[in-house]
């Protein structure tokens, strides 16, 4: 009995850090110190390191937890969109969802452990999977332009993470981009890639 009940303490402590991480992450970004972490968690900073040897353990098993997250969410997404701008505006919802922290990831993606890197890129391809799937439909009706999918694909995402890099152009400190823009940024995409002909 005293087993199982130091694992769920372990457990709470475990999850306790995560979800700290997560919040201090998005505030502050992936480099603070893991001093702040512990102190926000109420733990005690050994802690920390008895569940994650090292920061970049903590980045990766957060990154991978959240890749995790928003892949099913894209999956879920995905079955259910019939449309580009359907699919586009359930993606914008789920940036929305997680905007503070998706946007300290797509600014400091460079400086993450490769692991990291690879979740990022692993929730990229999910979405351009997807995006590939229902695009391609669009252009067979002639509903969408005929141009490279890669192209619209990337001209979409770049729209998107431009505005949520440039945050403090766009929207007041506590404001959502995604909430104040993200209808617009849709429509003037959707109007770049129709095919006016067939609208």
């Amino acid at each position: 009995m005293g087993n199982s009940i130091r694992q769920i303490q372990k457990l709470n402590t475990r999850k306790r850090i995560i979800e700290t991480a997560y919040k201090i992450f998005s505030e502050k970004g992936f480099s603070v110190p893991s001093t702040m972490i512990a102190k926000e968690a109420g733990v005690a900073h050994g802690s920390i390191f008895s569940h994650f040897p090292t920061m970049n353990e903590l980045i990766v098993c957060l990154l991978s937890d959240f890749g995790e997250q928003i892949g099913v969410r894209l999956h879920e997404l995905a079955k259910k969109c019939d449309s580009v701008e359907n699919l586009l505006k359930e993606h914008l919802m789920a940036l929305e969802e997680y905007e503070a922290f998706y946007t300290r990831l797509i600014l400091e993606k460079d400086r993450l452990p490769d692991e990291a890197k690879n979740t990022y890129a692993m929730i990229q391809s999910i979405l351009a999977f997807h995006f590939s799937s229902v695009i391609e439909r669009e252009i067979k009706k002639g509903t969408v332009k005929n141009l490279p999918i890669h192209m619209l694909f990337n001209t979409w995402l770049g729209l998107v993470h431009y505005y949520l890099m440039n945050k403090d152009f766009f929207a007041d400190s506590n404001e959502s981009v995604i909430k104040r823009y993200g209808t617009e940024l849709l429509s003037i995409y959707l109007n770049l890639i129709k095919n006016e002909s067939k609208v």
